[in-house]
């Protein structure tokens, strides 16, 4: 064999190490955040959850971060820590609710200043600052952004929809225009409705959601009809 064969045999055998040594902490990291899939699995579909399998889900994220710390850990991170502390039947106090909100806060502050094209880890990041101060600008700002990175994600115009409501008097008049122009493509692109009823809560968000659709065409008989729809039968 010639010595440029053993160099090329070198160092393809040198370049087979750097990627073993770079891919196997994401490799590591990957297979420690698939630990806490079930328990991801059950906070999205409102299944009931173990205390102890929401700590061994936080362990193996934890773990997940310190390997492989990259946008999308901490995002996931987020995912999990914020659906805990949003849920209501976890069986924990309220001050830890805040604790991990704060840590859902961080996750998304240090996932989305490294990924910030994530519109939904800027809906949660709405939500959680929702779950920490109430309604205010911050949660305005963060909305914006969810929408703005993603305006045609359908899974979370709900969720956004809660969010305008909740939040409406922190958005400026110049805002309120915009949203209420994206609200109506929500409407005109759902193809089911029956989740504008759904958010509405009281006498004013009713109130603001036939705003929003007051010239959409026969948009005030189709929402009464699922506010009726609502009432009877249930969210």
């Amino acid at each position: 064999m010639t010595p440029l064969n053993w160099l090329m045999r070198g160092l393809v055998g040198a370049g087979g190490a750097v990627l073993v040594f770079v891919a196997w902490p994401v490799a590591h990291s990957a297979w420690q955040a698939q630990k806490a899939d079930v328990v991801m699995y059950q906070l999205r579909n409102g299944q009931p959850v173990e205390l102890a399998d929401l700590a061994a889900a936080f362990a193996a994220l934890n773990r997940a971060v310190e390997i492989d710390p990259v946008a999308g850990r901490y995002l996931q991170r987020s995912e999990l820590v914020t659906g805990a502390a949003l849920t209501a039947d976890t069986g924990v106090t309220v001050d830890q609710r805040i604790v991990w909100l704060r840590s859902a806060q961080s996750d998304l502050d240090i996932g989305l200043g490294n990924a910030p094209a994530r519109g939904v880890g800027w809906a949660r990041l709405a939500s959680v600052r929702q779950g920490l101060n109430g309604s205010s600008r911050g949660v305005v700002d963060a909305l914006l952004m969810s929408i703005d990175t993603a305006p045609m994600l359908r899974p979370i115009w709900p969720a956004r929809l809660q969010l305008i409501l909740d939040n409406w008097v922190s958005f400026t008049p110049q805002e309120r225009q915009r949203i209420g122009d994206y609200v109506v493509m929500t409407w005109r692109r759902s193809s089911e409705r029956r989740f504008f009823a759904s958010i509405i809560r009281s006498p004013v968000d009713e109130l603001l959601v036939r705003y929003f659709l007051r010239d959409e065409p026969k948009a005030q008989d189709e929402l009464g009809y699922w506010i009726e729809n609502v009432r009877t039968h249930g969210k």
